[in-house]
């Protein structure tokens, strides 16, 4: 249709200043979690997903200190990318009662948890739900969009108070799997041009791999993030995956 995209987006540091404003009660910098939601567009899948995503973040230790309505204007995307457009939310964590938590972990445990449950579950638009990313540090604005239209789309990139001192951006060109939302980048840690033509071999030496793991880091939550791969996604995905444990391992 010409409107289009395979995917592009930008990764920056929270915009604590402008969350500030937006949110009420919203704990110090770099103290609490933002986390951007694709939802189905179903309201009783959506509420599915959502109440899953806050059940885990309890057993974690967490808590919700507030979703956020994203406003977009989906009149500048293409009718491919409208078609398959999901509800998109943010929601904000605070670590609960332990102040000596790692956040950044508990952050990651959660979100592999949720994704697999929701990805395990037997609702029709399971494939919508996605976050792009959930953490303490960095917030990912991303979709089924052309370059040009992504401070179009999210409202909140025309806004004086988004600030950050980084900004990673990319426009990404599909090869050997279809474009999707959530397969857009930036991704979680990075954002990577190019196949990775050993993929598969990858993939399975790291599921293979994954029985030999221990941290102690992570202790027994490590199960909890298994697999490290997900499942369907792309080879940057998957790259991506594997550097975000590496990271999360120290």
């Amino acid at each position: 249709d010409n409107k289009t995209g395979d995917g592009s987006g930008i990764m920056m540091q929270i915009p604590h200043s402008f969350f500030k404003e937006e949110i009420k009660g919203l704990p110090g910098e770099g103290e609490y979690g933002a986390g951007f939601v694709f939802f189905p567009p179903d309201e009783h899948e959506m509420k599915f997903c959502r109440d899953n995503l806050e059940n885990v973040l309890r057993d974690e230790g967490l808590s919700v200190i507030a979703w956020r309505d994203i406003t977009v204007d989906s009149s500048v995307i293409g009718d491919i990318a409208r078609r398959s457009e999901p509800v998109i939310k943010q929601v904000f964590i605070g670590n609960g009662s332990e102040k000596s938590i790692n956040l950044e972990l508990k952050l990651l445990i959660a979100r592999k948890t949720a994704e697999k449950l929701v990805r395990e579950s037997g609702i029709n638009g399971k494939h919508f739900f996605h976050m792009p990313s959930l953490s303490s540090r960095t917030i990912v604005y991303k979709g089924m969009l052309m370059p040009g239209q992504v401070r179009h789309y999210y409202k909140d990139l025309g806004d004086d108070r988004m600030e950050s001192a980084m900004a990673l951006v990319h426009s990404r060109f599909s090869t050997n799997t279809f474009p999707s939302w959530d397969l857009a980048q930036p991704f979680r840690m990075l954002a990577h041009n190019g196949e990775i033509n050993t993929v598969k071999g990858n993939r399975f030496w790291m599921q293979a791999r994954e029985s030999d793991f221990s941290s102690d880091l992570f202790g027994d939550d490590l199960k909890k993030i298994l697999p490290v791969i997900e499942p369907g996604k792309s080879d940057s995905a998957s790259f991506d995956n594997a550097v975000e444990l590496l990271v999360a391992a120290g």
